[in-house]
């Protein structure tokens, strides 16, 4: 996975982060911002870059990779939809089998993780821009929790803003054991 790749794929359909936006470009937007930033975090490794770990810590950049996947497909597809989710999840025992996203991704190539995490950013932006189209962010999701409440849109992108946030912090730091690599995105003219 090269860094102009990384870049196309993060900056693809892209909400920019305005200065003085509405609420859906300020939300929209920092989602982009932390998208595109963990994207970044994870270009120009190898198979075995992104399999490396911090001490405690299981937690691979190949393995954030995939569970990120996994949150769009899951946040976008399930929480709000209250739908099945389709494959590589839909084959997966999850109580037998609870990590298996962060276990499997030792095994896929850095172009597999890429794709699966694309495929799964570009179908969580058309799912939005669909609901943004019918009801916008108060669209309350079919989802309903044991405690017999249903989340709205909003809700659901902030909860992914902050997913994001905090695996682009343990990118930040695993990146920044490989190479020293360190900030919030590309430098200008990279």
């Amino acid at each position: 996975m090269d860094m102009e790749s990384a870049k196309e794929s993060a900056t693809a359909s892209m909400v920019e982060l305005p200065a003085a936006g509405d609420e859906v470009q300020t939300l929209l937007g920092v989602l982009d911002r932390n998208r595109r930033t963990f994207a970044w975090k994870c270009s120009g490794l190898d198979a075995a870059q992104l399999q490396i770990r911090l001490a405690p810590s299981t937690m691979t950049l190949g393995g954030l990779m995939k569970h990120l996947a996994l949150v769009e497909d899951d946040t976008f597809t399930r929480r709000l939809f209250d739908r099945e989710l389709g494959e590589p999840w839909a084959a997966v025992d999850w109580d037998s089998d609870p990590d298996w996203e962060w276990r499997t991704a030792a095994t896929d190539s850095p172009e597999e993780l890429l794709a699966l995490w694309e495929a799964a950013v570009r179908r969580s932006r058309a799912t939005v821009a669909d609901v943004l189209s019918d009801g916008g962010l108060d669209r309350v999701g079919d989802f309903v929790w044991p405690d017999g409440q249903s989340t709205n849109l909003r809700r659901l992108v902030v909860d992914l803003i902050e997913e994001y946030a905090r695996h682009t912090g343990h990118a930040d730091l695993i990146r920044e054991s490989i190479d020293g690599l360190v900030g919030e995105g590309a430098p200008r003219g990279d």
